[in-house]
């Protein structure tokens, strides 16, 4: 049964979930349907940024017409998605869920409550499980330069599974595949840097927690299943450019060289004869909306 259209004065709103989507549609209603089941349902909204897909994505209010579509005229990256959410989001609390992860009822009272408990946290994410139940977090170690440069060489960051035993763990970096978020925070930070396209978003956002002097924290009971699937950007040169660059922009502003990361991916691209990434990386071209 569809739920009623969104009242313009939503009284007792907790929390806004930003969903960003791209050519996702099968997850994105997954995802939304499992909102939709949660216990601080009446407590949330819900934004759905699309990112110019042709897959039926823009159109899932048909379906929901109790949420709030965001439809952008191309793929501007997810650091301008995020903040055009962002500034759109009624709550005080921001979850950035991807359409890959679909909530329990409780996953996102857990955490509403765990912020709640604790002052010095800024960020909470919930245990993210594979459909069998097994744990399958979305974490890692804030990258140093040996592994910025490891991406530079095609390499990818290596997960880490944190210390289940502790309750509520501190945690470096997650994604944002589910991440609920202080708004407050996120606009002290002057919201994301979009000096970034559309990756390394993530680790941007948990530098500036560590920097700040903050927390973000694992609730392992709060749980959510995600479902992981192909990146619909894979294969895509302007996107794999936009990831090096990401990674640049990360190493220049925390102690690296951003020029010399840069340098050694695009030479790496050169030596594979992928000549699009190369000519991508070379001139500097990122998934920020300047390209159509």
């Amino acid at each position: 049964m569809p739920e009623p259209a969104p009242n313009s004065e939503i009284q007792g709103l907790r929390v806004s979930v930003i969903i960003i989507a791209y050519n996702q549609v099968d997850g994105a209603r997954r995802a939304i349907e499992a909102l939709r089941k949660s216990t601080l349902r009446d407590q949330t909204e819900i934004l759905v940024v699309d990112c110019a897909s042709t897959d039926g994505t823009a159109r899932l209010d048909t379906d929901f017409p109790a949420i709030n579509m965001l439809r952008l005229p191309h793929h501007m990256g997810a650091a301008r998605a995020l903040n055009i959410a962002t500034r759109t989001a009624k709550a005080e609390l921001l979850l950035f869920l991807s359409p890959d992860v679909e909530v329990l009822p409780d996953t996102i009272e857990v955490l509403v409550n765990g912020l709640a408990a604790d002052g010095d946290t800024v960020a909470a994410c919930p245990l993210l499980t594979d459909s069998e139940g097994h744990p399958s977090p979305r974490i890692y170690n804030l990258p140093d330069a040996a592994a910025i440069q490891a991406v530079a060489k095609g390499g990818q960051l290596a997960s880490v599974i944190p210390d289940l035993t502790q309750p509520n763990p501190a945690i470096d970096y997650p994604t944002l595949d589910a991440l609920l978020a202080r708004k407050p925070f996120v606009l002290a930070m002057n919201y994301f840097d979009q000096r970034y396209g559309h990756y390394w978003v993530d680790a941007e956002f948990a530098m500036q927690v560590r920097r700040a002097g903050k927390k973000i924290r694992l609730y392992p009971a709060a749980q959510a299943t995600y479902h992981p699937g192909q990146d619909p950007l894979e294969g895509n040169s302007l996107a794999a450019s936009d990831r090096l660059l990401g990674a640049a922009e990360y190493a220049g502003k925390y102690g690296g060289s951003s020029f010399g990361f840069r340098m050694s991916a695009t030479l790496q691209a050169l030596a594979k004869f992928d000549f699009s990434r190369f000519l991508a990386l070379a001139g500097g071209q990122k998934l920020d909306g300047s390209q159509t």
